[in-house]
């Protein structure tokens, strides 16, 4: 079972070494990191070029500048390996990571999976021990339509999945609420109780609905309400 670490890198050049390193160790030589890099002012495509210069299982693709959401999917669309972790730029992967997931998926009903994550601050100070109990986290596509618990950084799915969820429609408020709702109508998801990265809360990696006022928010609502009542519609 091979791994594909997809990766979304912009501005990052302050933790984007340190989790590299993190999520490097545990991969076999059969596994890759894609990161794709929309245009940035700081170092952040060159220390991604020099990591993948060591290391041959990084490539490092040009993002086309338009935002988080599309990064991703140019990350996504060129991942090759059976299972798919998301991956943010500013976290750390807890040891053993990968070996957990890997085993969710021997059940050969999951779809998805995601798994619990330690609150940090920039310093990796602990502000909570579970980031499912500070976003209620849970499985359910009214729920989750309701309010998103879904989050990228924790969630991995198999390639498969990949015919389903991609292109990712416009105007999403985020790429894992889509993911996570398409695999819910699709397949299984799982959850995996156990934190198994530090995931660092700051003012730049805040969600959109913090910023979005009602009227934003009921429409991206529908607008995710109606590209999944359209998945799959003619196959």
């Amino acid at each position: 079972m091979t791994v594909s670490v997809a990766l979304a890198a912009y501005n990052g050049e302050k933790y984007i070494a340190e989790q590299l390193n993190s999520v490097l160790k545990q991969l076999s030589l059969q596994d890759e990191v894609v990161i794709s890099v929309d245009p940035s002012k700081d170092a952040t495509k060159q220390i991604c070029l020099d990591k993948a210069a060591h290391d041959s299982r990084i490539k490092v693709l040009d993002g086309k500048g338009q935002g988080l959401i599309k990064n991703f999917e140019n990350a996504v669309k060129s991942c090759t390996g059976d299972i798919i972790m998301l991956c943010d730029q500013d976290d750390i992967w807890l040891d053993g990571k990968t070996d957990r997931v890997k085993e969710e998926f021997q059940n050969s009903d999951i779809l998805l999976c995601m798994h619990n994550a330690r609150v940090v601050d920039g310093d990796l100070n602990t502000e909570n021990e579970s980031f499912f109990s500070v976003r209620g986290t849970g499985t359910g596509i009214v729920k989750n339509i309701i309010k998103n618990t879904y989050m990228g950084c924790c969630m991995a799915f198999r390639n498969e999945a990949k015919k389903y969820i991609l292109p990712f429609p416009d105007n999403l408020p985020m790429h894992d609420q889509w993911i996570g709702l398409v695999c819910e109508k699709r397949g299984k998801v799982s959850l995996i109780d156990e934190p198994l990265i530090l995931y660092r809360r700051h003012s730049d990696n805040a969600s959109s609905d913090t910023h979005a006022g009602f009227v934003q928010m009921l429409k991206w609502r529908i607008n995710i309400v109606s590209a999944l009542f359209k998945n799959g519609r003619g196959e």
